[in-house]
């Protein structure tokens, strides 16, 4: 899919608005599997090394195997930023694709495009959807980890920050979720009830697929 290795990184940690922590939420079921599971069997279609960001490692141990690298934030208490920080400061390759836990939908084949964007001036790709910018998807350059961490240093964790702070390039996504191969893939679930759905469109276009 792509030339240069990459790493993928799967944001764990924090509490949802409706008190979840991340580590509940990544480990919620999603068909067959549970939901990081299913976010780790894409990142394989593209990743030559898998990351889970979380300050509740242990409720992981049994579920994920001796491959994915487990690692907790330099920064406690700081969002997503802090996540991203950690990613990228311990992160094997100089790509790495960032999603949150709570995406479901997360397309392997869109990341790559993502990438393949990348300049020497723009070393950072972020999707963009009706204009915006969707952060918690994009593949970001390992040497971001600096200025992020500058920013946490001092306080900072908005990630609207962090992004004025790097290059980065934006590149609009709009037509991609139509793509069969790609779908709705910055669908963040944010109850119970929008994971059961992104499960049934899952299981409705593998059976449409004749299990493909």
């Amino acid at each position: 899919m792509i030339a240069q290795p990459i790493t993928g990184a799967i944001l764990a940690g924090g509490r949802s608005r409706q008190g979840r922590t991340g580590a509940e939420r990544a480990l919620l079921p999603f068909g067959d599997v549970c939901l990081i599971e299913r976010q780790i069997r894409v990142m394989r279609e593209l990743c030559h090394e898998i990351i889970v960001v979380t300050d509740t490692p242990k409720p992981f141990l049994d579920v994920l195997d001796s491959s994915v690298r487990l690692i907790t934030d330099y920064y406690a208490d700081a969002g997503p930023l802090g996540g991203m920080h950690a990613a990228l400061r311990l992160a094997k390759y100089s790509q790495v694709w960032i999603v949150g836990c709570g995406m479901p939908l997360i397309s392997a084949e869109a990341a790559a495009r993502l990438a393949a964007f990348r300049t020497p001036e723009a070393r950072s790709v972020l999707p963009l959807i009706g204009g915006r910018a969707v952060p918690l998807h994009g593949v970001y350059d390992k040497e971001h980890a600096e200025t992020a961490g500058k920013l946490l240093a001092e306080g900072e964790v908005r990630i609207d920050r962090f992004l004025g702070q790097i290059r980065w390039t934006g590149v609009e996504t709009e037509s991609w979720t139509k793509e069969e191969g790609i779908g709705d893939y910055a669908f963040v679930a944010r109850t119970e009830l929008d994971l059961e759905r992104a499960c049934k469109r899952i299981l409705h276009k593998t059976s449409t697929n004749g299990g493909a």
